[in-house]
């Protein structure tokens, strides 16, 4: 492997190191986001619905947006290392599942929901009674939390499950030279990759059945393949 091809890996690697991180990023803060939303109309009942917005506008503004966004990247760092990944990305969804959980995501967001909450009440955003409403009834917050984080992450094994499936129903008409089942199948792949995590085996598999796809249709759906386009179709 030549210099070129080495940095080339090097950035690849890198590019979807920092794709996995931003999912992670999305994904949790979506969580953090809904759990806020539920666990503050759980612990305060008789708060008006604009006034539920402010606070938790008001929380996220002053800290909880930047505070999990930093204990995403400590829990991911955590996790690799105790999985012993020093470096390059998550090879499945478990492994990224395992590493954020290992990481210690929900103490960390814990300590960044009570800092947040402690910086709103001295600035006078909330008073003092609702914040401390809030620290003691945490747990309510978090428990959805990690339940929301744990789902997302079980949505992504079905929705690689179905690509995996779709991929493989994909290479039968491929091999009985079917282009409209291929057509119908290769949408529904292209549909579910929209939807899930950046994994790379997956986003290989994807794009070898992309370039198969586009390769046959604009030859006028002809199936005689060179044998260089044979070896790739090999990788299905």
């Amino acid at each position: 492997m030549n210099n070129i091809e080495l940095e080339n890996n090097l950035s690849n690697e890198k590019s979807l190191e920092k794709e996995q991180i931003s999912f992670l990023q999305t994904s949790i803060g979506k969580a953090v986001n809904t759990g806020l939303n539920i666990g503050i109309r759980y612990l305060l009942p008789d708060v008006i619905e604009n006034e539920i917005i402010e606070i938790k506008d008001a929380l996220i503004r002053d800290g909880i947006k930047e505070g999990v966004q930093t204990a995403i990247n400590s829990a991911v760092n955590l996790g690799k290392s105790a999985l012993g990944i020093i470096t390059g990305n998550f090879e499945n969804i478990r492994q990224m599942q395992t590493a954020v959980k290992s990481g210690g995501i929900i103490d960390s967001i814990s300590d960044v929901i009570n800092s947040t909450i402690n910086k709103v009440v001295e600035k006078g955003k909330i008073p003092y009674s609702v914040g401390n409403a809030l620290k003691n009834g945490k747990n309510a917050i978090l428990n959805n939390v990690t339940k929301n984080i744990e789902s997302e992450f079980e949505n992504q094994v079905n929705h690689i499950e179905k690509i995996n499936k779709y991929t493989e129903n994909w290479k039968n008409y491929f091999n009985n030279k079917d282009f409209t089942g291929m057509e119908r199948e290769y949408q529904k792949i292209r549909t579910k990759m929209k939807e899930i995590a950046p994994i790379e085996n997956t986003i290989k598999l994807a794009k070898t059945v992309e370039n198969l796809h586009k390769l046959i249709k604009n030859n006028g759906k002809d199936f005689n393949l060179t044998e260089e386009q044979l070896e790739l179709a090999k990788l299905l």
